[in-house]
């Protein structure tokens, strides 16, 4: 039976991951500190009854330093992450994953594992071509480190760019393999309200039949929304095939703006509010939308529909809005 190691695996990405991983017949060690304020959510009494599923709740670095088993697969998504808030407010903080990437690929480099899988961000790509002004379709080859690159998205995108050269430097000195994704703005049923999809559901089911309702920052900001099961199941069928040292889009190649976001989840609900957006709350780059064309090469076409996604999870919200009373 393979192994699996998944750190962060606690986070909104990482137990949908272990999941996944159990499913196909992979056996799985999940680290996670579980610390306040990332999504991150103790393992259910389910996966804790599966025999083929350890949970360890530690710091990975220390992990890092103690562990002697060999892992088939390393999915890396431990990170200090939140929302938008979080990425701009606690920019210091979110530095920190510096050191959380620095002990994964020095401990890689020390014991080989068969495939480490690196989680990066659509965050690292150039904000320059996300403004009003450029709205660039963002594809894989835009980061290359054989050329001058981009200033990416705050201390997150700095932090992922690095993770992405520390694996360049993991493949071609070390002979590791690992491959790399680059999530956009992937979103949920049980996703964290620190993060706008769900957030701006919660908000709207709340104010239902309201004549104006609000979204962050201008509104007119866009998005490229990936549901959590296409996410994974890209990865799932791309890690074995994709060339060691390379990256991958997660994404749909669709852009919504958070005003029609608001719209299309108000249309589903039953009413039509007037959206307007919110000046005082930041809104990040105006444009991230990630190029799918890599990803149809391996065949890879998202399942779950925009509007799907949005009946998925006002179904889930209203359930934890009856369960509240």
């Amino acid at each position: 039976m393979a192994r699996a190691l998944v750190t962060g695996g606690c986070g909104f990405v990482g137990r949908h991951l272990c999941e996944r991983l159990l499913a196909e017949g992979i056996g799985v060690v999940s680290v996670d500190l579980i610390k306040p304020g990332t999504g991150a959510l103790p393992p259910s009494p389910r996966l804790l009854s599966n025999r083929r599923f350890t949970f360890l709740q530690e710091d990975c670095r220390s992990y890092f330093e103690r562990t002697d088993e060999h892992f088939d697969y390393v999915f890396h998504l431990a990170a200090l992450v939140g929302g938008r808030m979080t990425l701009e407010n606690q920019t210091l903080l979110v530095a920190e994953d510096l050191a959380v990437d620095a002990a994964l690929w020095r401990w890689a480099g020390e014991r080989r594992p068969g495939n480490v899988v690196y989680f990066s961000s659509s965050a690292a790509y150039p904000v320059s071509l996300q403004t009003f002004e450029a709205q660039t379709i963002l594809s894989e080859d835009m980061i290359s480190f054989d050329r001058p690159i981009g200033v990416p998205d705050l201390s997150y995108g700095w932090t992922k760019l690095t993770g992405e050269y520390l694996m360049k430097l993991y493949v071609e000195r070390y002979g590791g393999r690992a491959v790399a994704y680059r999530p956009f703005s992937g979103y949920g049923e049980d996703q964290d309200l620190a993060y706008p999809f769900p957030a701006i559901c919660r908000r709207l089911i709340r104010e239902r039949g309201a004549p104006n309702v609000s979204v962050w920052g201008s509104g007119h900001q866009c998005r490229d929304f990936i549901h959590i099961s296409d996410c994974i199941g890209f990865v799932i069928d791309t890690m074995d095939a994709m060339t060691s040292g390379t990256s991958l889009n997660l994404s749909t190649g669709k852009a919504t703006s958070f005003i029609e976001l608001a719209r299309l989840i108000a249309r589903e609900l039953g009413w039509s509010p007037e959206v307007n957006g919110t000046a005082s709350r930041p809104e990040g780059v105006f444009y991230r939308c990630g190029d799918t064309a890599l990803q149809r090469e391996f065949g890879l076409a998202p399942k779950v529909s925009l509007e799907e996604g949005i009946r998925r999870s006002l179904a889930f919200h209203r359930e934890m809005e009856v369960m509240a009373y």
